[in-house]
């Protein structure tokens, strides 16, 4: 089907919205969706700047579309009045929603950026982000990475204080129990940091937040340092390819994003994560460190161990490494499990890649493409016969024939999910010619929902929890199938990390994989 999409004019937030925009595209049943995308910028020095914040933040979110293509927002600051910031908000895909005259109203010194994918609220204009409201000191915007909880609780705090929520939203929650005064109360104006980390004592998991003031963005991590969130350094473009240590370069500005793969297209340069539990502050001055919350005694770290293996683009960097080689590694450790007598080695495009190289270094096996990817797959105008909708796949796919007829071939995937895809995939190559498809899964079985802002189906839809690794080889028409273990994707994962951090406490959440949630199961809803 079609999206329907009418373009929000941006406003000033003391004007009342009444714009409609719908979604009517049908979501693929298929894959995991994640929520969403944060991205922040702000320009150094003297103001007005010479850089294009509402382009960068733009480009941005551009690069960080896969972590949610619902809707996306971008609201922009001069950095001079407490009463207005510039906003935009629409349903789609980026390229979509803004257009030539959206990014000159978007003019400003400093900006942030949300595009999203629903989790915990529906896929609707009221829940775009970033979130605007006025408080008491100014209007402040906020965009979150992340699903709350412990919402419940939050939600009832907030209301029992006198404050009204629009929307069901833990994104708005989040922004109104930021306008909540810390219980050390404030002497000299707003205390933002105090209130942050009264927030981050409320909630400890999860979320990623970029808030904006009047004049300074700052950057929040959970805890549990469940969700990513990093820092780069816009850097003057006469700097050009010199090899240069990045705390030797003059900053035009200052970024922050859920993943690092943007910097370079934007004139950035990836400098570091925002450690679990941090709150930064940028300013036209530069970045500083505001403070740490701890997370609870003897509580790890929980990174998403599933940023690596799904989520995450392959160019950006966790923990100092880059989940590319990650992946790699990911496919080598796979190999040592699970092998296999065959001919070639080959991938789902794009998502196994990574691990398929890895897997036929490891295995010796030489690594071949066997699949095609139609890149214009889209709009549906027909009804397809049955006789189509069994072919499915082969909208999306084509095989080449040359590489695959009268081969034994291992495909490399990154993870199962309701396992509507790989049955089509494998009967395509069979009907290109190939003697033996050999599955491999460079990821555990999915078997648990996830609550910490990753929109994973329920458990009677996973099929890894209705059939067993030999079953669903013969459901799905494979000669073998097998996943990389939960140690094996934990040791792929940790095998080159680069950590200051006390390796007692160096911990990835599993929960998806293993039912252990950092946070324990949240609170059930009452509304």
């Amino acid at each position: 089907m079609e999206n329907s999409v009418e373009f929000n004019r941006p406003t000033n937030v003391n004007e009342n919205s009444n714009h409609e925009a719908r979604n009517t595209t049908k979501k693929e049943q298929t894959g995991l969706k994640h929520e969403c995308g944060v991205f922040g910028a702000i320009a150094c020095g003297d103001w007005p700047t010479s850089l294009d914040i509402g382009q960068i933040v733009c480009l941005g979110l551009v690069a960080l579309q896969h972590r949610g293509q619902e809707s996306a927002g971008i609201v922009t600051s001069e950095g001079k009045c407490a009463k207005n910031f510039n906003v935009y908000k629409g349903m789609g895909m980026i390229n979509n929603i803004f257009d030539d005259d959206a990014m000159r109203r978007l003019r400003g010194n400093l900006g942030i950026g949300h595009t999203r994918y629903s989790t915990s609220a529906a896929s609707e204009e009221v829940n775009c982000q970033p979130f605007v409201v006025h408080t008491a000191h100014g209007v402040m915007a906020v965009a979150h990475n992340g699903e709350l909880v412990n919402c419940e609780s939050l939600r009832k705090d907030v209301l029992s204080r006198g404050v009204g929520l629009s929307t069901h939203s833990d994104s708005e929650l989040i922004t109104q129990a930021l306008c909540l005064n810390p219980p050390e109360g404030e002497v000299n104006g707003p205390d933002w940091p105090a209130r942050i980390r009264h927030l981050m004592q409320l909630a400890q998991l999860s979320y990623s937040l970029v808030i904006m003031m009047k004049d300074k963005i700052y950057g929040v991590r959970d805890p549990y340092g469940n969700r990513p969130l990093c820092i780069g350094k816009i850097v003057p473009l006469s700097l050009g390819n010199k090899t240069v240590h990045i705390d030797d370069i003059e900053a035009d500005g200052w970024v922050i994003s859920s993943e690092s793969c943007g910097f370079l297209s934007i004139g950035a340069r990836y400098v570091r994560e925002v450690e679990p539990g941090e709150i930064v502050e940028l300013s036209r001055h530069g970045i500083r460190q505001i403070d740490i919350v701890e997370r609870p005694k003897n509580k790890k770290q929980a990174f998403c161990i599933f940023e690596y293996v799904y989520f995450a683009r392959s160019d950006s960097f966790f923990e100092g490494q880059m989940v590319y080689s990650v992946r790699l590694q990911c496919g080598r450790q796979l190999a040592r499990e699970a092998p296999v007598e065959a001919d070639i080695v080959s991938s789902v495009p794009e998502s196994g890649t990574a691990a398929a190289h890895g897997y036929a270094r490891e295995s010796g096996l030489h690594f071949s493409e066997v699949l095609c990817k139609n890149r214009y797959v889209g709009r549906t105008f027909i009804q397809p016969s049955t006789r189509l909708r069994q072919l499915g796949v082969a909208k999306k796919f084509g095989a080449l024939t040359e590489n695959v007829a009268g081969k034994r071939l291992i495909l490399i995937d990154d993870s199962i999910v309701r396992g509507n895809t790989i049955g089509p995939i494998i009967k395509l190559l069979r009907d290109a010619g190939a003697t033996e498809v050999h599955i491999r899964i460079a990821s555990p079985p999915l078997l648990y929902p996830c609550y910490m802002g990753i929109n994973i189906p329920t458990r009677e839809e996973l099929i890894a929890n209705r059939m067993d690794a030999k079953a669903l080889a013969r459901h799905v028409g494979a000669d073998s199938l097998e996943y990389l273990s939960v140690e094996g994707l934990v040791k792929a994962v940790r095998f080159n990390l680069k950590s200051t951090q006390d390796n007692d406490q160096i911990g990835h959440c599993t929960a998806c994989l293993t039912g252990e949630y950092p946070g324990g199961i949240p609170e059930e809803l009452s509304w």
